[in-house]
Protein backbone atom coordinates (compact mmCIF):
# COMPACT_ATOMS: atom_id res chain seq x y z
CA UNK A 1 0.00 0.00 0.00
CA UNK A 2 2.42 2.85 1.16
CA UNK A 3 4.54 1.82 -1.90
CA UNK A 4 2.33 2.08 -4.41
CA UNK A 5 1.08 5.77 -3.20
CA UNK A 6 5.06 6.58 -3.04
CA UNK A 7 5.09 5.29 -6.96
CA UNK A 8 1.42 7.38 -7.68
CA UNK A 9 3.15 10.63 -6.34
CA UNK A 10 6.13 10.30 -7.68
CA UNK A 11 4.67 9.90 -11.33
CA UNK A 12 2.37 13.33 -10.42
CA UNK A 13 5.34 15.38 -9.77
CA UNK A 14 5.54 15.89 -13.56
CA UNK A 15 2.53 17.37 -13.79
CA UNK A 16 1.92 20.84 -14.37
CA UNK A 17 1.89 22.65 -11.01
CA UNK A 18 -1.73 23.88 -11.33
CA UNK A 19 -2.84 20.55 -12.33
CA UNK A 20 -0.78 19.10 -9.44
CA UNK A 21 -2.14 20.96 -6.85
CA UNK A 22 -5.53 20.46 -7.56
CA UNK A 23 -5.13 17.01 -7.50
CA UNK A 24 -3.26 16.75 -4.15
CA UNK A 25 -6.28 19.54 -3.18
CA UNK A 26 -8.67 17.00 -3.98
CA UNK A 27 -6.92 13.99 -2.71
CA UNK A 28 -6.52 15.67 1.14
CA UNK A 29 -10.19 16.22 0.99
CA UNK A 30 -11.36 12.97 0.19
CA UNK A 31 -8.17 10.77 1.65
CA UNK A 32 -9.69 7.56 3.83
CA UNK A 33 -9.04 8.49 7.24
CA UNK A 34 -7.28 5.40 8.06
CA UNK A 35 -6.64 2.35 6.11
CA UNK A 36 -4.68 -0.97 7.14
CA UNK A 37 -1.03 -1.48 6.86
CA UNK A 38 0.18 -4.55 4.62
CA UNK A 39 0.11 -7.92 6.52
CA UNK A 40 -2.15 -9.30 8.55
CA UNK A 41 -3.88 -5.92 9.78
CA UNK A 42 -5.25 -5.77 6.35
CA UNK A 43 -6.04 -9.73 6.46
CA UNK A 44 -8.05 -9.25 9.32
CA UNK A 45 -9.84 -5.84 8.08
CA UNK A 46 -11.15 -8.14 4.71
CA UNK A 47 -11.64 -11.23 7.03
CA UNK A 48 -14.91 -12.16 5.93
CA UNK A 49 -15.42 -14.06 9.41
CA UNK A 50 -18.38 -12.71 11.28
CA UNK A 51 -15.85 -13.30 14.61
CA UNK A 52 -12.50 -12.71 13.94
CA UNK A 53 -9.44 -13.26 16.98
CA UNK A 54 -6.29 -11.18 16.19
CA UNK A 55 -3.36 -10.66 17.74
CA UNK A 56 -1.36 -13.05 19.56
CA UNK A 57 1.49 -10.63 20.02
CA UNK A 58 2.61 -7.08 21.46
CA UNK A 59 2.73 -3.90 19.24
CA UNK A 60 1.12 -6.11 16.53
CA UNK A 61 -1.38 -3.46 15.76
CA UNK A 62 -4.65 -4.87 17.62
CA UNK A 63 -6.69 -1.95 18.99
CA UNK A 64 -5.82 0.06 16.37
CA UNK A 65 -7.42 -2.32 13.87
CA UNK A 66 -10.86 -2.38 15.98
CA UNK A 67 -10.62 2.08 16.00
CA UNK A 68 -9.92 1.62 11.78
CA UNK A 69 -12.86 -0.61 11.32
CA UNK A 70 -14.97 1.19 13.06
CA UNK A 71 -13.87 4.87 11.78
CA UNK A 72 -13.89 3.55 7.70
CA UNK A 73 -16.17 0.23 7.67
CA UNK A 74 -19.03 0.58 10.25
CA UNK A 75 -21.85 3.02 10.84
CA UNK A 76 -22.49 2.08 15.01
CA UNK A 77 -19.54 0.27 16.99
CA UNK A 78 -18.66 -0.66 20.29
CA UNK A 79 -15.03 -0.77 21.30
CA UNK A 80 -14.92 -2.80 24.66
CA UNK A 81 -12.16 -2.53 27.48
CA UNK A 82 -12.69 -4.41 31.03
CA UNK A 83 -12.56 -1.46 32.99
CA UNK A 84 -12.93 2.22 31.91
CA UNK A 85 -9.81 3.45 33.51
CA UNK A 86 -8.39 1.50 30.51
CA UNK A 87 -9.96 3.29 27.97
CA UNK A 88 -7.72 6.11 27.54
CA UNK A 89 -5.49 5.29 25.11
CA UNK A 90 -8.31 4.18 22.81
CA UNK A 91 -10.33 7.67 23.35
CA UNK A 92 -6.55 9.41 22.41
CA UNK A 93 -6.17 7.12 19.54
CA UNK A 94 -9.28 7.77 18.31
CA UNK A 95 -9.31 11.07 18.34
CA UNK A 96 -5.73 11.39 17.03
CA UNK A 97 -7.51 9.35 13.64
CA UNK A 98 -10.69 11.83 13.88
CA UNK A 99 -8.30 14.73 13.14
CA UNK A 100 -10.67 16.93 16.41
CA UNK A 101 -12.03 16.79 19.29
CA UNK A 102 -15.47 17.61 17.73
CA UNK A 103 -18.26 15.22 18.49
CA UNK A 104 -16.37 13.82 21.27
CA UNK A 105 -18.03 13.56 24.79
CA UNK A 106 -16.25 12.04 28.06
CA UNK A 107 -18.87 11.32 29.79
CA UNK A 108 -19.95 7.28 30.46
CA UNK A 109 -19.97 5.68 28.30
CA UNK A 110 -17.49 8.24 26.29
CA UNK A 111 -18.98 8.51 22.31
CA UNK A 112 -17.34 9.82 19.28
CA UNK A 113 -19.67 11.25 16.09
CA UNK A 114 -16.93 10.95 13.12
CA UNK A 115 -16.74 13.58 10.57
CA UNK A 116 -18.81 11.51 8.59
CA UNK A 117 -21.97 10.72 10.68
CA UNK A 118 -20.38 7.68 12.37
CA UNK A 119 -20.68 6.47 16.11
CA UNK A 120 -18.32 4.76 17.96
CA UNK A 121 -19.59 3.96 21.71
CA UNK A 122 -16.33 3.03 24.12
CA UNK A 123 -17.88 0.68 27.09
CA UNK A 124 -16.74 -1.45 30.27
CA UNK A 125 -17.95 -3.69 31.55
CA UNK A 126 -15.65 -4.47 34.99
CA UNK A 127 -17.69 -6.91 37.25
CA UNK A 128 -20.07 -10.00 36.08
CA UNK A 129 -23.32 -8.86 35.47
CA UNK A 130 -22.30 -5.26 34.55
CA UNK A 131 -22.49 -6.34 30.26
CA UNK A 132 -26.29 -6.17 31.33
CA UNK A 133 -26.08 -2.08 31.26
CA UNK A 134 -26.00 -2.07 27.28
CA UNK A 135 -28.79 -5.22 26.76
CA UNK A 136 -30.83 -3.68 23.26
CA UNK A 137 -27.99 -1.63 21.95
CA UNK A 138 -27.38 -3.05 18.68
CA UNK A 139 -24.43 -2.49 16.48
CA UNK A 140 -22.90 -3.07 13.93
CA UNK A 141 -19.07 -3.79 15.60
CA UNK A 142 -18.01 -5.17 18.35
CA UNK A 143 -14.58 -4.55 19.68
CA UNK A 144 -13.40 -6.50 22.58
CA UNK A 145 -9.81 -4.74 22.98
CA UNK A 146 -7.61 -7.42 25.23
CA UNK A 147 -10.42 -9.79 25.28
CA UNK A 148 -8.81 -12.39 27.63
CA UNK A 149 -9.55 -10.29 30.35
CA UNK A 150 -13.04 -10.02 29.22
CA UNK A 151 -15.36 -12.89 30.95
CA UNK A 152 -16.54 -15.04 28.58
CA UNK A 153 -20.37 -14.69 29.35
CA UNK A 154 -19.99 -11.12 29.02
CA UNK A 155 -18.85 -11.70 25.67
CA UNK A 156 -21.24 -14.17 24.72
CA UNK A 157 -24.21 -11.67 26.30
CA UNK A 158 -23.24 -9.26 23.82
CA UNK A 159 -23.38 -11.32 20.90
CA UNK A 160 -26.87 -11.12 20.81
CA UNK A 161 -27.13 -7.08 20.11
CA UNK A 162 -25.16 -7.48 16.79
CA UNK A 163 -26.33 -6.25 13.67
CA UNK A 164 -27.54 -3.76 11.95
CA UNK A 165 -31.12 -2.29 10.31
CA UNK A 166 -29.56 -1.54 6.98
CA UNK A 167 -29.29 -5.00 4.86
CA UNK A 168 -26.44 -3.31 3.35
CA UNK A 169 -24.00 -2.85 6.42
CA UNK A 170 -22.13 -5.41 7.48
CA UNK A 171 -22.09 -6.69 11.12
CA UNK A 172 -18.53 -8.25 12.58
CA UNK A 173 -16.75 -8.93 16.08
CA UNK A 174 -13.58 -8.69 16.71
CA UNK A 175 -11.77 -9.76 19.66
CA UNK A 176 -8.37 -8.59 19.63
CA UNK A 177 -6.46 -9.44 22.56
CA UNK A 178 -2.48 -11.19 23.68
CA UNK A 179 -2.69 -14.51 24.75
CA UNK A 180 -4.25 -15.61 28.38
CA UNK A 181 -1.66 -15.62 31.34
CA UNK A 182 -4.04 -16.81 34.58
CA UNK A 183 -7.20 -19.50 34.58
CA UNK A 184 -9.57 -16.26 33.87
CA UNK A 185 -8.59 -16.11 29.78
CA UNK A 186 -8.90 -19.81 29.35
CA UNK A 187 -12.21 -19.86 27.32
CA UNK A 188 -10.58 -17.98 24.36
CA UNK A 189 -8.82 -21.76 24.17
CA UNK A 190 -11.59 -23.30 23.94
CA UNK A 191 -13.75 -20.95 21.79
CA UNK A 192 -11.05 -21.28 18.73
CA UNK A 193 -9.96 -24.91 19.41
CA UNK A 194 -9.02 -25.38 15.90
CA UNK A 195 -6.46 -22.69 15.60
CA UNK A 196 -4.94 -22.29 19.51
CA UNK A 197 -5.27 -26.04 20.67
CA UNK A 198 -2.74 -28.40 19.31
CA UNK A 199 -4.77 -31.09 20.30
CA UNK A 200 -7.50 -30.65 17.99
CA UNK A 201 -8.19 -33.37 15.24
CA UNK A 202 -8.58 -30.95 12.61
CA UNK A 203 -6.25 -27.94 13.56
CA UNK A 204 -7.16 -24.66 11.14
CA UNK A 205 -4.85 -22.31 9.63
CA UNK A 206 -4.96 -18.38 10.18
CA UNK A 207 -7.26 -17.02 8.43
CA UNK A 208 -9.02 -19.94 7.73
CA UNK A 209 -12.74 -19.69 8.12
CA UNK A 210 -14.41 -22.43 10.45
CA UNK A 211 -18.41 -22.45 11.34
CA UNK A 212 -20.49 -22.78 14.60
CA UNK A 213 -23.52 -22.96 15.97
CA UNK A 214 -24.72 -22.84 19.73
CA UNK A 215 -26.72 -25.65 19.77
CA UNK A 216 -30.08 -26.59 21.69
CA UNK A 217 -28.24 -27.43 24.92
CA UNK A 218 -26.05 -23.97 25.37
CA UNK A 219 -22.56 -25.96 23.85
CA UNK A 220 -20.74 -24.40 21.06
CA UNK A 221 -20.41 -26.74 18.00
CA UNK A 222 -18.20 -26.98 15.21
CA UNK A 223 -20.07 -27.58 12.23
CA UNK A 224 -18.81 -28.56 8.76
CA UNK A 225 -19.65 -24.98 6.56
CA UNK A 226 -22.63 -22.31 6.64
CA UNK A 227 -25.56 -24.32 5.71
CA UNK A 228 -28.46 -23.70 7.94
CA UNK A 229 -29.32 -26.81 10.35
CA UNK A 230 -32.53 -28.50 11.58
CA UNK A 231 -32.24 -29.59 15.11
CA UNK A 232 -35.08 -31.20 16.95
CA UNK A 233 -34.78 -31.19 20.67
CA UNK A 234 -36.82 -32.16 23.40
CA UNK A 235 -39.89 -32.34 20.53
CA UNK A 236 -39.40 -28.55 19.12
CA UNK A 237 -37.47 -28.23 16.05
CA UNK A 238 -35.30 -25.18 15.64
CA UNK A 239 -33.33 -23.95 12.24
CA UNK A 240 -29.64 -22.61 13.14
CA UNK A 241 -27.71 -20.65 11.11
CA UNK A 242 -24.02 -21.23 11.70
CA UNK A 243 -21.90 -18.17 12.43
CA UNK A 244 -17.93 -18.31 10.67
CA UNK A 245 -14.76 -17.76 12.98
CA UNK A 246 -11.31 -17.19 12.46
CA UNK A 247 -7.97 -16.14 14.05
CA UNK A 248 -5.48 -14.28 12.20
CA UNK A 249 -2.05 -14.25 14.06
CA UNK A 250 0.05 -10.79 14.29
CA UNK A 251 3.23 -9.70 15.65
CA UNK A 252 4.90 -6.86 16.43
CA UNK A 253 7.25 -7.31 13.05
CA UNK A 254 4.13 -7.00 10.96
CA UNK A 255 3.78 -3.27 12.65
CA UNK A 256 5.75 -0.96 10.37
CA UNK A 257 4.85 1.85 13.11
CA UNK A 258 6.23 0.06 15.99
CA UNK A 259 9.15 -2.33 14.53
CA UNK A 260 11.54 0.73 14.48
CA UNK A 261 10.64 2.01 17.90
CA UNK A 262 12.47 0.12 20.27
CA UNK A 263 9.05 -1.71 21.46
CA UNK A 264 10.89 -4.97 20.69
CA UNK A 265 13.16 -4.15 23.44
CA UNK A 266 10.73 -3.80 25.34
CA UNK A 267 8.98 -6.72 25.13
CA UNK A 268 12.44 -8.94 25.10
CA UNK A 269 12.53 -7.58 29.06
CA UNK A 270 9.78 -8.46 30.58
CA UNK A 271 9.52 -11.20 32.89
CA UNK A 272 8.28 -14.72 32.13
CA UNK A 273 5.47 -15.75 31.73
CA UNK A 274 4.51 -12.29 29.70
CA UNK A 275 7.66 -12.55 27.64
CA UNK A 276 6.34 -15.56 26.15
CA UNK A 277 2.89 -14.54 25.83
CA UNK A 278 3.11 -10.98 24.94
CA UNK A 279 5.84 -10.93 23.25
CA UNK A 280 5.93 -14.36 21.49
CA UNK A 281 1.77 -14.73 20.98
CA UNK A 282 1.61 -18.24 22.53
CA UNK A 283 -1.82 -19.09 23.73
CA UNK A 284 -1.12 -23.02 25.13
CA UNK A 285 2.25 -22.79 26.49
CA UNK A 286 2.36 -19.50 28.26
CA UNK A 287 -0.36 -19.09 31.05
CA UNK A 288 0.75 -19.11 34.34
CA UNK A 289 -0.64 -20.61 37.28
CA UNK A 290 -2.26 -18.35 39.83
CA UNK A 291 -0.76 -17.89 43.50
CA UNK A 292 -2.18 -20.24 45.54
CA UNK A 293 -4.12 -22.26 42.78
CA UNK A 294 -5.49 -25.85 44.54
CA UNK A 295 -4.46 -27.68 41.11
CA UNK A 296 -2.01 -27.02 39.06
CA UNK A 297 -2.28 -26.72 35.62
CA UNK A 298 0.62 -28.69 34.67
CA UNK A 299 -1.03 -31.74 36.84
CA UNK A 300 -3.97 -31.37 34.81
CA UNK A 301 -2.39 -31.72 31.39
CA UNK A 302 -0.50 -34.61 32.45
CA UNK A 303 -3.79 -36.34 33.50
CA UNK A 304 -5.17 -34.74 29.45
CA UNK A 305 -2.30 -37.44 28.23
CA UNK A 306 -2.97 -40.47 30.11
CA UNK A 307 -6.82 -40.57 29.27
CA UNK A 308 -7.42 -42.48 25.29
CA UNK A 309 -10.91 -42.88 24.34
CA UNK A 310 -10.79 -46.56 24.78
CA UNK A 311 -9.58 -46.17 28.61
CA UNK A 312 -13.29 -47.42 30.32
CA UNK A 313 -12.65 -50.94 28.35
CA UNK A 314 -12.80 -53.74 30.65
CA UNK A 315 -13.51 -51.25 33.69
CA UNK A 316 -16.89 -51.01 35.75
CA UNK A 317 -18.02 -47.50 36.30
CA UNK A 318 -17.83 -46.37 39.89
CA UNK A 319 -19.15 -43.28 40.58
CA UNK A 320 -21.04 -40.26 39.09
CA UNK A 321 -20.88 -36.66 40.22
CA UNK A 322 -23.37 -34.67 39.68
CA UNK A 323 -23.85 -30.94 40.29
CA UNK A 324 -27.58 -29.43 39.38
CA UNK A 325 -28.39 -26.22 38.55
CA UNK A 326 -31.93 -25.77 39.03
CA UNK A 327 -32.34 -23.72 36.45
CA UNK A 328 -30.24 -20.97 36.73
CA UNK A 329 -28.05 -19.84 34.19
CA UNK A 330 -24.91 -22.47 35.16
CA UNK A 331 -25.45 -25.64 33.76
CA UNK A 332 -26.15 -28.94 35.10
CA UNK A 333 -22.95 -31.06 34.98
CA UNK A 334 -22.18 -34.67 35.45
CA UNK A 335 -19.50 -36.87 34.83
CA UNK A 336 -18.73 -40.04 35.18
CA UNK A 337 -15.66 -42.16 36.49
CA UNK A 338 -14.65 -45.58 35.77
CA UNK A 339 -12.02 -46.66 38.35
CA UNK A 340 -9.88 -43.93 37.84
CA UNK A 341 -10.60 -42.86 33.75
CA UNK A 342 -13.14 -39.73 34.02
CA UNK A 343 -15.76 -39.96 30.43
CA UNK A 344 -16.60 -37.03 28.86
CA UNK A 345 -18.68 -34.27 30.98
CA UNK A 346 -22.12 -34.04 30.04
CA UNK A 347 -23.66 -30.66 30.01
CA UNK A 348 -27.11 -29.20 30.69
CA UNK A 349 -28.73 -25.55 30.13
CA UNK A 350 -31.62 -24.41 30.14
CA UNK A 351 -34.79 -23.91 31.91
CA UNK A 352 -35.00 -28.09 31.89
CA UNK A 353 -32.46 -27.91 34.71
CA UNK A 354 -34.82 -27.00 36.92
CA UNK A 355 -36.84 -30.40 36.47
CA UNK A 356 -36.03 -32.67 39.12
CA UNK A 357 -37.30 -35.75 36.73
CA UNK A 358 -35.75 -34.46 33.74
CA UNK A 359 -31.95 -34.67 35.84
CA UNK A 360 -33.03 -37.95 37.46
CA UNK A 361 -33.63 -39.38 33.94
CA UNK A 362 -30.32 -37.95 32.84
CA UNK A 363 -28.28 -39.95 35.42
CA UNK A 364 -29.97 -43.38 34.85
CA UNK A 365 -29.58 -42.88 31.16
CA UNK A 366 -25.65 -42.68 31.47
CA UNK A 367 -25.24 -45.05 34.54
CA UNK A 368 -23.86 -48.50 34.58
CA UNK A 369 -22.56 -51.25 37.11
CA UNK A 370 -24.91 -49.64 40.22
CA UNK A 371 -22.36 -46.48 40.10
CA UNK A 372 -22.46 -44.82 43.15
CA UNK A 373 -24.54 -41.47 42.49
CA UNK A 374 -22.58 -38.19 44.44
CA UNK A 375 -25.12 -35.04 44.15
CA UNK A 376 -24.40 -31.55 45.02
CA UNK A 377 -26.81 -30.32 47.70
CA UNK A 378 -25.03 -27.64 48.69
CA UNK A 379 -26.06 -24.71 46.62
CA UNK A 380 -29.87 -25.07 47.17
CA UNK A 381 -30.75 -26.45 43.55
CA UNK A 382 -30.73 -30.39 44.44
CA UNK A 383 -34.25 -30.87 45.90
CA UNK A 384 -36.71 -31.77 42.95
CA UNK A 385 -33.36 -34.41 41.95
CA UNK A 386 -33.08 -35.41 45.45
CA UNK A 387 -37.35 -36.00 45.95
CA UNK A 388 -36.86 -37.76 42.43
CA UNK A 389 -34.19 -39.93 43.35
CA UNK A 390 -36.40 -40.85 46.58
CA UNK A 391 -39.36 -41.59 44.62
CA UNK A 392 -37.17 -44.25 42.65
CA UNK A 393 -35.93 -45.37 45.68
CA UNK A 394 -32.96 -44.99 44.15
CA UNK A 395 -29.83 -44.26 46.91
CA UNK A 396 -27.34 -41.14 46.24
CA UNK A 397 -24.71 -39.69 48.51
CA UNK A 398 -25.38 -36.37 49.37
CA UNK A 399 -22.37 -33.92 48.97
CA UNK A 400 -22.64 -30.24 51.20
CA UNK A 401 -19.31 -28.47 50.55
CA UNK A 402 -20.23 -26.60 53.62
CA UNK A 403 -20.03 -29.67 55.32
CA UNK A 404 -17.34 -30.93 58.31
CA UNK A 405 -13.94 -31.30 56.33
CA UNK A 406 -12.75 -34.14 57.92
CA UNK A 407 -9.67 -35.14 57.99
CA UNK A 408 -6.29 -33.84 57.46
CA UNK A 409 -3.73 -33.91 54.35
CA UNK A 410 -1.34 -36.91 53.13
CA UNK A 411 0.94 -34.45 55.45
CA UNK A 412 -1.13 -35.34 58.49
CA UNK A 413 -0.54 -31.62 59.48
CA UNK A 414 -3.10 -29.82 57.88
CA UNK A 415 -6.95 -29.81 58.85
CA UNK A 416 -9.65 -28.98 55.94
CA UNK A 417 -11.96 -25.67 56.49
CA UNK A 418 -14.69 -27.69 55.17
CA UNK A 419 -15.96 -30.57 52.74
CA UNK A 420 -15.10 -28.67 50.21
CA UNK A 421 -12.00 -28.24 50.94
CA UNK A 422 -11.25 -31.53 52.03
CA UNK A 423 -12.96 -33.13 48.29
CA UNK A 424 -10.69 -30.55 46.16
CA UNK A 425 -7.34 -31.32 48.37
CA UNK A 426 -7.80 -34.75 48.24
CA UNK A 427 -7.87 -34.43 44.73
CA UNK A 428 -4.95 -32.61 43.80
CA UNK A 429 -3.01 -35.11 45.81
CA UNK A 430 -4.16 -37.95 43.64
CA UNK A 431 -3.31 -35.92 40.88
CA UNK A 432 0.31 -35.43 41.50
CA UNK A 433 2.97 -36.59 38.76
CA UNK A 434 5.45 -36.97 41.39
CA UNK A 435 3.66 -39.14 44.30
CA UNK A 436 4.81 -42.79 44.76
CA UNK A 437 4.23 -44.65 41.77
CA UNK A 438 2.41 -41.47 39.92
CA UNK A 439 -1.25 -40.85 39.73
CA UNK A 440 -3.41 -43.37 38.49
CA UNK A 441 -6.26 -40.57 37.12
CA UNK A 442 -6.69 -40.13 33.81
CA UNK A 443 -9.17 -36.64 32.52
CA UNK A 444 -10.32 -36.20 29.46
CA UNK A 445 -8.69 -32.83 27.43
CA UNK A 446 -11.38 -30.37 26.97
CA UNK A 447 -10.76 -27.04 27.49
CA UNK A 448 -13.62 -26.19 29.63
CA UNK A 449 -12.88 -28.85 31.96
CA UNK A 450 -9.57 -27.65 32.59
CA UNK A 451 -10.59 -24.00 32.64
CA UNK A 452 -12.69 -25.40 35.49
CA UNK A 453 -10.14 -27.42 37.71
CA UNK A 454 -7.61 -24.88 37.08
CA UNK A 455 -9.86 -21.97 38.41
CA UNK A 456 -10.07 -22.42 42.49
CA UNK A 457 -7.78 -21.05 44.64
CA UNK A 458 -6.74 -21.79 48.42
CA UNK A 459 -5.62 -19.81 51.51
CA UNK A 460 -4.35 -22.05 55.27
CA UNK A 461 -5.90 -20.38 58.14
CA UNK A 462 -5.75 -21.41 61.95
CA UNK A 463 -9.03 -24.18 60.67
CA UNK A 464 -7.07 -25.47 58.03
CA UNK A 465 -7.09 -25.63 54.25
CA UNK A 466 -10.16 -23.11 52.83
CA UNK A 467 -10.62 -23.71 48.90
CA UNK A 468 -12.22 -20.34 47.33
CA UNK A 469 -16.29 -21.04 47.04
CA UNK A 470 -18.11 -21.34 44.26
CA UNK A 471 -20.17 -18.06 44.88
CA UNK A 472 -16.95 -16.92 44.83
CA UNK A 473 -15.92 -18.10 41.87
CA UNK A 474 -18.57 -17.24 40.02
CA UNK A 475 -18.53 -13.53 41.13
CA UNK A 476 -14.86 -13.41 39.34
CA UNK A 477 -14.75 -15.59 36.67
CA UNK A 478 -18.96 -15.26 35.25
CA UNK A 479 -19.35 -19.06 35.51
CA UNK A 480 -19.37 -21.49 38.03
CA UNK A 481 -16.52 -24.55 37.94
CA UNK A 482 -19.29 -26.94 37.78
CA UNK A 483 -17.59 -29.82 35.77
CA UNK A 484 -14.36 -29.76 38.45
CA UNK A 485 -17.12 -29.84 41.27
CA UNK A 486 -18.60 -32.94 39.72
CA UNK A 487 -14.94 -34.55 39.00
CA UNK A 488 -14.13 -33.74 42.77
CA UNK A 489 -17.58 -35.21 44.23
CA UNK A 490 -17.02 -38.42 41.86
CA UNK A 491 -13.28 -39.13 42.69
CA UNK A 492 -13.13 -38.04 46.78
CA UNK A 493 -16.49 -39.27 47.57
CA UNK A 494 -16.42 -41.93 45.02
CA UNK A 495 -13.83 -43.74 46.54
CA UNK A 496 -14.31 -43.28 50.20
CA UNK A 497 -18.02 -44.62 49.60
CA UNK A 498 -15.88 -47.91 47.68
CA UNK A 499 -13.56 -48.02 50.37
CA UNK A 500 -16.55 -48.24 53.12
CA UNK A 501 -15.04 -45.68 54.73
CA UNK A 502 -17.11 -44.00 57.99
CA UNK A 503 -18.84 -40.70 56.73
CA UNK A 504 -19.30 -37.78 58.94
CA UNK A 505 -22.54 -35.99 59.62
CA UNK A 506 -23.02 -33.18 56.95
CA UNK A 507 -20.37 -34.31 55.32
CA UNK A 508 -21.68 -37.28 53.22
CA UNK A 509 -25.16 -38.81 54.34
CA UNK A 510 -25.19 -42.44 53.80
CA UNK A 511 -28.96 -42.64 51.47
CA UNK A 512 -31.64 -40.85 52.47
CA UNK A 513 -33.61 -43.84 50.94
CA UNK A 514 -32.80 -47.55 50.98
CA UNK A 515 -31.81 -49.46 48.07
CA UNK A 516 -34.82 -51.38 46.71
CA UNK A 517 -35.10 -54.10 44.16
CA UNK A 518 -38.43 -52.95 43.05
CA UNK A 519 -38.11 -50.44 40.06
CA UNK A 520 -39.03 -46.59 40.55
CA UNK A 521 -41.12 -44.53 37.99
CA UNK A 522 -38.73 -43.47 35.60
CA UNK A 523 -36.51 -46.69 35.93
CA UNK A 524 -40.06 -48.85 34.57
CA UNK A 525 -40.27 -46.11 31.92
CA UNK A 526 -36.95 -47.17 30.66
CA UNK A 527 -37.96 -50.23 30.57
Amino acid sequence: MVELVDEMLAKLQGLPPVAYNKLADEYKKNRPIWFPTPGPQAEAYYSQADELLYGGSGGSGKSDLGLGLAFTAHRRSLIMRRQYTDLGGMTDRAIEINGTRDGYSGAIPPRLRTRDGRTIIFGAHKDAGDETGFQGQRCDLKVFDEAVYHLESQVKFHLGWVGSADPKQRSRVVLATNPPIDASGDWIIGRYRPWLDPTHDRPAKGGELRWFITDPEGNDLEVPDNTPLVLTHKGKTDTYTPKSRTFIPAALKDNPFLINTGYQATLDAMPEPLRSAVRDGNFMATRQDADFQVIPTAWVQAANQRWAREGKRGKKMTAMGYDPAGGGRDGAELICRYEGWYDEPVSVKGPETADGSMSVALIFKHRRDGAAIILDVGGGYAGQTKQRLEDNETAYFAFNGNGAGTGRDRSGKLKFYNARARAWWKLREDLDPDQDGGSIIALPPNAALTADLTAPTYSVGKQGILVESKDEIRKRLGRSPGKADAVVMAWDDGIRLERGRSYAAGAISLPTTAKSTRKGPLQRRRG
